[in-house]
């Protein structure tokens, strides 16, 4: 294992997702106290999700010509920028000029995002030896996957709890500058430590070979769309705006609940390979199935009225826990299931599914809550795990890819 430069890319993708989770904050918080309803604030983050799908495509392709350390950093530049540039807006422009300056600028943010997390993620696959996550189960591979992924969430989530608090002490524009100017930092520490270019295809490969992927890449890639879509539906601008409209939090409460999830769900995601003897299809079906249980039975206790505060707030724990474990296995999956040649298209690839799912699950978050409050965001998130869990059923079972 190369611990060196993991820890590199690790601590590079650690500083962008905590802008990324603190930006997000700031956004939603910032918007909706300026009276954004929750469909304006859906299309906010919009062209963010779309980007990021585009990029994951275009991204994975990019980066198995040019290598995986000038996408990683690129994705770090283009955020200082989308930072800077949401630092401009202005509290009195008109709601349409401000929703599509900032759809602009948060677009530049989620093609950062996909750039980085493409890059990092593939890198693992190269920085494991191939003995070392082939050999038997596979474990090295699912631990190192899961320690990046997990730490990952767990950043984010403090993002979001400094997102609230930042917007609270520094106002909207200073805070940009700040995380600006944090972030410069990582990338200059990046490019002057990580010397090793890393998954550069041998072989050029054309643009047309990108939607050209075996069955089990296109049934996981299919299944991440609905899992994460499930997440996103209540989670984007159903729960914040639940907890700060029904429940009257503050900016604070609200950053800090955010981030206590997140940070719970990156704990439980990073050391799924410690309490998970398999992590395969097997474990991927079974781990879907105890998600629909649990999101079945939340939305049907909301929709009944049923001790609202605490089965929210105590079920999206449980939701929180069970998601870990399935985003765990699926993504030891997407590297167990792909040659060391082809990781960046294929998880580039993958993760353009990823942020499809996340662009759905946006766009219905605002208009579900604003139709049928949070139970409605719950049952649509129900009905995208359903989808998962058939999917996921039609993945190999057999095999070196099935135990880690």
């Amino acid at each position: 294992m190369d611990l060196r430069n993991y820890t590199i890319v690790t601590v590079s993708y650690w500083g962008f997702t905590l802008t990324d989770g603190a930006l997000r904050m700031l956004v939603l918080l910032y918007f909706h106290g300026l009276g954004y309803s929750p469909v304006q604030l859906a299309f906010l983050f919009l062209l963010y999700e779309f980007c990021g799908l585009v990029t994951n495509l275009l991204g994975g392709w990019i980066g198995s010509r040019v290598g995986l350390k000038a996408t990683l950093f690129a994705g770090l530049g283009t955020q200082i920028a989308a930072l800077m540039a949401l630092s401009f807006v202005q509290s009195h422009w008109a709601a349409l000029l401000s929703v599509l300056y900032v759809m602009a600028a948060q677009a530049l943010s989620g093609i950062a995002k996909d750039l980085t997390k493409m890059s990092s993620k593939s890198a693992v696959k190269l920085l494991v030896p191939a003995g070392e996550g082939e050999a038997g189960t596979g474990r090295a591979l699912f631990k190192w996957v899961a320690i990046l992924t997990g730490s990952k969430n767990a950043m984010k989530g403090m993002g979001f709890l400094l997102g609230g608090v930042l917007l609270g002490w520094l106002g909207f524009v200073t805070a940009l500058w700040v995380m600006a100017g944090g972030l410069l930092l990582v990338l200059v520490g990046g490019l002057l430590g990580l010397r090793q270019d890393l998954g550069r295809s041998k072989v050029k490969v054309k643009f047309n070979q990108l939607f050209s992927k075996s069955r089990e890449i296109n049934l996981l890639s299919l299944a991440r769309f609905f899992l994460f879509g499930s997440r996103d539906i209540w989670f984007v601008v159903g729960l914040p705006v639940f907890l700060k409209e029904k429940l009257g939090w503050s900016f604070a409460a609200v950053g800090g609940f955010m981030a206590a999830w997140i940070i719970g769900y990156g704990v439980v995601q990073a050391s799924a390979p410690g309490f998970l003897k398999r992590g395969g299809a097997r474990a991927a079906l079974g781990w879907g199935g105890a998600l629909l249980l649990v999101t079945g039975a939340l939305a049907l206790t909301v929709q009944l009225d049923f001790h609202v505060v605490g089965m929210v707030l105590g079920g999206l724990a449980v939701f929180g826990v069970v998601f870990a474990v399935n985003s765990a296995v699926h993504s030891y999956l997407i590297l167990a299931y792909t040659d060391s040649d082809k990781v960046a298209l294929n998880v580039g690839f993958y993760y353009m599914a990823n942020a499809g799912g996340r662009l759905v699950g946006t766009l219905l978050s605002g208009l579900l809550y604003l139709g049928a409050g949070l139970s409605g965001c719950l049952w649509a998130s129900a009905g995208f795990v359903l989808v998962a869990v058939v999917l996921t059923a039609g993945l190999p079972r057999e095999g070196k890819h099935e135990g880690a």
